[in-house]
């Protein structure tokens, strides 16, 4: 048996709903046919939707989700043994490992250089993706976590230009020159394209957290309900969705941490929602930082996506089962939001 020793490895950083999921289905499309690579992705959101997202090819890549937290806090105990194993099975020639997008990179940066990965890991860019409007918004701009992705980033990827004005891409691009120490590429992307090359620069050292204990007093709580009507407490490292949701009968779970909500759904495949009452009921939701979703609906299965009020649906080729994660700033109604979404139902 090979041993494992010197894996390339890259952590995609970026905040909530900047594009990360996008860009690593990009650098997938590039990967040599003879390598197999393991995606580590972390979800803060109690349901795993970005595994689906992912359009991975049908072999060479091993993917392992984590959702119910931040691996750099509320996962971190078992971000080592998850590792360890996906490392095992997989035997990668490449590791990327998407954190979520309120996830501080710092944590997980000591991780992969600890004593149990000095040897078997090579840790190569950090890759920091940001939205130059992103620049426009205080509340953004001044969260610690917000301010380290882009602080402890050997590239810096400005994304989603397309979307943005040219005085705010240069903005972005002037200040994240202006860093120090200086990066080792900044580059301007639309739809997450990036070279595969960005992957093997090596980081110069000399790159600290400024906000390093960002996460220490995060509040944390969960919540899985078997049924609308049954709750019962688990712990966030633990939570697993193994029964299958009866028809109309969705499985609800929600998170707390680091003053955001979070509240997520899985519905029976055979579930099929009306597309423009979801489209609806999402337009009415409040202080919305996050939702992504996958539905089987009366216009075929779709993926939907919004970041704060900006929203997309594009077909998509997972067929499991419905799926949404909603991540706001204050507490949800899912009873109201659930009811919502059963009356999207076609009914037989």
């Amino acid at each position: 048996m090979p041993k494992l020793e010197n894996i390339p490895t890259n952590i995609i950083t970026g905040f909530l709903g900047v594009g990360k999921t996008t860009a690593i289905n990009a650098l997938l499309s590039q990967k040599p046919k003879d390598e197999t690579w393991a995606i580590l992705v972390n979800e803060f959101g109690q349901i795993g939707i970005d595994q689906a997202v992912m359009e991975t090819p049908s072999d060479g890549v091993a993917i392992k989700e984590l959702a119910g937290g931040c691996i750099c806090c509320a996962l971190g105990p078992t971000l080592t043994s998850t590792l360890a194993i996906l490392l095992r099975r997989s035997k990668p020639d490449r590791l990327i490992i998407e954190p979520t997008g309120i996830g501080h990179p710092a944590g997980i940066i000591d991780t992969l250089q600890n004593e149990n990965f000095r040897d078997i890991l090579d840790l190569r860019s950090v890759i920091c993706l940001l939205d130059p409007r992103s620049l426009d918004n205080q509340e953004t701009v001044s969260n610690p976590t917000f301010q380290d992705q882009i602080n402890l980033a050997d590239v810096i990827i400005l994304n989603k230009t397309d979307l943005a004005t040219e005085a705010q891409i240069s903005f972005a691009e002037q200040q994240s020159t202006m860093l120090f120490p200086p990066k080792q590429a900044v580059i301007k992307s639309i739809n997450g394209e990036v070279s595969l090359n960005l992957l093997d620069l090596i980081g110069k050292g000399g790159r600290q957290a400024l906000f390093p204990d960002a996460h220490s007093d995060a509040e944390i709580s969960a919540s899985n309900l078997a049924t609308p009507s049954t709750s019962s407490k688990v712990s966030l490292p633990t939570v697993q969705l193994q029964l299958i949701p009866k028809p109309a009968m969705p499985f609800v779970k929600e998170g707390q941490s680091n003053g955001l909500y979070s509240c997520g759904w899985v519905f029976n495949s055979e579930d099929v929602f009306k597309l423009d009452s979801l489209k609806s009921i999402f337009k009415s939701l409040l202080k919305i930082q996050r939702i992504k979703g996958v539905f089987h609906t009366d216009e075929g299965w779709v993926l939907y996506n919004q970041v704060i009020d900006e929203a997309t649906f594009s077909p998509i080729a997972y067929r499991r089962d419905s799926r949404l994660e909603i991540i706001t700033t204050q507490a949800l109604a899912k009873e109201d939001i659930q009811k919502n979404l059963l009356a999207c139902l076609y009914t037989s």
